[in-house]
């Protein structure tokens, strides 16, 4: 009789070596259960007996619920490597109790192609394409950075290497490692420009020791991208204004940004590339204008980005309650500072611009009834006066800013 006080799920880190790589305890796991969970690789390492087997579907939910429903029975489930790094661990985790699970992670294919390559894994950006877009790479791509990716299929490689040849990064070293820790293990080492091998393994992973040519752009994931990076039909927050506005921001990781009038989605943009698994919705009422933040957001490598179409503050009501609030345009607008104000979280922060005189005057009456600062921009750019040059003054623009209690 199974002790119901004990955990009855057990997910157990599994390689390319298969049982013969587990340790004793992970082997006891494995001998012990009576159902496992796996994917059809997985399940192939174990021996043939009377013992149910379930491989993971596509879309995944549908075996968690069965997993769930196994409780009182010792289930199984095998993973790749460290379940908790990009792996079934972190679902089954938000389903679960983590006293009801026993977790023993295996050697990750991020440790093991850091120790094949010799680099610190600390000073690595491991990330996986697995399931994901492969726009995700485009904030990692920096000069001298490296990268350590988990690939999607054997595909990967190569179009790995054309999105680095595209961003001048053509002179990047990769590094394919397939089969790490298994008998069939092998490494094709290449530069992205001149890379032509395709005829890999569906299971792979990619070092990427990134080296920007000349004509790279640089596109660093603080705040204050050039406004050419995006692309938008000059309603934006400009790049000067832009920065001081994410400064006040104050992008967290894994928080969510209501972008308001989001234009172009820049800011919501840069809130997504400046911190870790941070999130943001972008509300925008021209469809023209949703189309330029869709793009934007995928060439600039925050495709998780949501968009949302009305206009505010109709569109707010439904959505997750934010934890800062980017009102860009519309501030004068009846009711949708108060509408914003109150979604939000405790603790956060709203900020809103102003370029006309109606949004001046609403940012100045809600600071004059709830507290909070004020401040103008006025910014001129050097541009050309026949042979000359002369100072060009941008629109100044109203800041109003403030943090929930």
């Amino acid at each position: 009789m199974l002790d119901r006080s004990a955990p009855w799920l057990s997910i157990v880190g599994i390689g390319e070596d298969g049982l013969a790589g587990l340790t004793p305890a992970a082997r006891a796991l494995v001998d012990d259960a009576e159902v496992f969970v796996g994917g059809e690789r997985h399940l192939a390492m174990l021996p043939q007996d009377h013992r149910e087997r379930l491989a993971w579907p596509s879309p995944l939910a549908t075996l968690l619920d069965e997993i769930e429903s196994r409780r009182g029975t010792r289930v199984c489930v095998l993973a790749s490597g460290d379940p908790l790094w990009y792996g079934v661990g972190v679902s089954l985790l938000k389903r679960i109790r983590r006293s009801e699970i026993t977790i023993l992670p295996g050697r990750s294919s991020f440790t093991l192609t850091a120790a094949r390559i010799g680099w610190p894994l600390a000073e690595v950006d491991c990330l996986t394409l697995h399931g994901r877009p492969l726009s995700l790479l485009h904030p990692h791509i920096q000069p001298n950075a490296k990268l350590i990716v988990l690939s999607e299929d054997a595909t990967t490689p190569a179009a790995v290497a054309a999105l680095l040849t595209a961003r001048g990064f053509g002179a990047s070293r990769m590094t394919l490692l397939e089969h790490l820790d298994g008998e069939k293990e092998r490494c094709l080492e290449g530069i992205a420009a001149e890379w032509s091998a395709n005829d890999v393994a569906d299971l792979n992973t990619i070092a990427i020791e990134c080296l920007a040519g000349a004509e790279a752009v640089l596109l660093p994931r603080t705040p204050g991208l050039p406004d050419d990076a995006f692309r938008h039909d000059g309603q934006m927050t400009k790049r000067e204004v832009r920065a001081a506005t994410l400064a006040a921001l104050m992008p967290v990781a894994g928080q969510l940004l209501w972008d308001v009038g989001a234009g172009c989605g820049s800011i919501a943009v840069e809130w997504m590339r400046a911190a870790p698994r941070a999130r943001a919705v972008a509300i925008e009422r021209k469809a023209e204008r949703r189309a330029m933040i869709a793009d934007n957001a995928e060439n600039l490598g925050t495709p998780q980005l949501q968009i949302v179409g009305g206009e505010a503050p109709d569109a707010l009501y439904g959505l997750e309650a934010p934890d800062a609030v980017f009102i860009g345009g519309g501030a004068s607008k009846p009711g949708l500072i108060e509408v914003c104000w109150t979604a939000l979280k405790p603790g956060g922060r709203m900020v809103a611009n102003a370029v006309t005189l109606e949004g001046e005057a609403a940012l100045l009456a809600w600071q004059k009834q709830h507290g909070g600062a004020l401040t103008r921009f006025a910014i001129s750019r050097a541009e050309p006066v026949g042979p000359f040059q002369g100072w060009r003054p941008m629109m100044p623009v109203t800041q109003y800013q403030s943090m929930k209690s």
